[in-house]
């Protein structure tokens, strides 16, 4: 192989130690500002995503089957409109896509409720 450049390989004598700092910034649950916290109307629409009846299953004309969501509130869009969220060759992995959206909506909705104690010491 031939090189564009010439490479001097480096050697005990020539290394220097490089110094870094890293400044990082950390957060917690007790010093979030009021902004930070998850607004009423989301918490709604994760409520909403946790309950099975609001979804459905439709087969497409390829044969695909869709999930999809029944919207409830107008800042996403038309009332009642059936809202496509994910497609899946089979039926059953259309249904396991929907459970699979509810545990992930309750964890949201669990989580939004700011942290709990898991244990205390004496």
């Amino acid at each position: 192989m031939h090189y564009l450049c010439h490479y001097k390989k480096p050697s005990i004598e020539t290394l220097k130690p490089i110094i870094m700092t890293t400044y990082y910034w950390t957060r917690s649950w007790s010093n979030e500002t009021n902004q930070d916290k998850v607004e009423t109307h989301t918490i709604e629409l994760w409520e909403r995503l946790t309950e099975k009846k609001n979804w459905r299953i439709v087969q497409l004309a390829n044969g695909y089957f869709q999930t999809e969501f029944q919207n409830a509130d107008e800042r996403y869009g038309p009332v009642d409109e059936w809202k496509p969220i994910t497609r899946r060759e089979t039926l059953e992995g259309a249904e396991a896509a929907i459970d699979g959206s509810i545990e992930h909506y309750e964890k949201k909705l669990e989580f939004a409720k700011g942290p709990k104690v898991v244990k205390t010491f004496d």
